[in-house]
């Protein structure tokens, strides 16, 4: 399938000669930006942020659409949340993003090792803003309380696809667990601001995205975001469909009529691209 034109006018370039890449890789840190192959890491790159991979750079699952290596993870690193403070500090942010690979092979599924990154975050910078991307946790109750408790300003687990094509696109993942996760966040702490996000182009119809808009809106995610799925490599699975910009546009006004408080859509659209904005819209109320 080729490419229609307004992907094609984003141009993927290595970001291997950025200061920020550099930095990144001297300090031994991961990011999403990178090992997922997204194409908007020269633009966030050049604006001083990242999304912080931690955990490892190695996953226990096997996704579909997903760049991040699989296998045998190494052993938790207990330094990670120390690195990573020193450059969010070196770098001067205010607004992080954190995620994970998912590890199964944990009891806690890592969930202390967040609580580990936020603390370091807290001690060196207090009042430095935070979102997590977190993994299912094979909903442990215990380990998402744990998250919970930290009183980020966004925690944010995406769906990924439409309920149809979960077991294709997320064969060890479940469509019901991921909603229960989001859900659960909301019993525990009402005020939380929660997020998801999907990929459209994986063979979906636009009902079922709609749908699966008023699935999240039901449990009461606050932010949503949609994007376009672009194959990362010829092992994953292929692109069925590119949605159209002004598809785009029509996700964003069924966003704004479910009653999402952020609703971020567009091709090159990623869970926590711009993810600063979007919580500063969510608060503005302006979808």
């Amino acid at each position: 399938m080729h490419l229609p034109s307004w992907i094609k006018e984003r141009h993927f370039v290595s970001p291997n000669h950025d200061p920020l890449y550099r930095l990144l890789h001297d300090a031994q840190l991961h990011t999403v930006c990178e090992e997922a192959r997204c194409p908007n890491i020269v633009e966030c790159y050049r604006n001083k942020t990242a999304t912080f991979l931690i955990l490892g750079d190695t996953c226990t699952r096997g996704c579909r659409f997903c760049a991040v290596k699989t296998g045998i993870p190494k052993p938790v690193d207990p330094n990670e949340p120390e690195r990573i403070a020193c450059l969010v500090e070196e770098m001067g942010l205010d607004y992080v993003v954190i995620t994970s690979v998912t590890r199964d092979d944990l009891q806690d599924g890592g969930a202390h090792h967040f609580v580990d990154v936020v603390h370091k975050l807290r001690q060196r910078l207090p009042n430095i803003k935070l979102e997590l991307l977190i993994p299912d946790f094979k909903f442990n109750t215990s380990a998402i309380e744990q998250i919970i408790a930290l009183n980020v300003e966004v925690l944010n687990h995406n769906i990924e696809t439409v309920k149809r094509l979960t077991p294709i696109v997320r064969p060890q993942a479940s469509y019901k667990r991921s909603l229960d996760v989001l859900s659960f966040i909301k019993r525990i702490k009402p005020d939380q601001v929660t997020k998801s996000g999907i990929m459209v182009g994986l063979g979906e119809t636009d009902a079922e995205v709609y749908s699966a808009m008023k699935d999240l809106r039901d449990v009461g995610v606050d932010i949503i975001t949609i994007g376009q799925y672009l194959r990362p490599t010829r092992w994953h699975l292929p692109v069925a469909r590119y949605v159209h910009p002004d598809t785009f546009k029509k996700y964003e006004e069924w966003g704004k009529q479910l009653g999402f408080r952020a609703t971020v859509a567009g091709t090159f659209v990623r869970s926590s691209y711009k993810a600063k904005e979007s919580y500063q819209k969510c608060l503005t109320g302006g979808s």
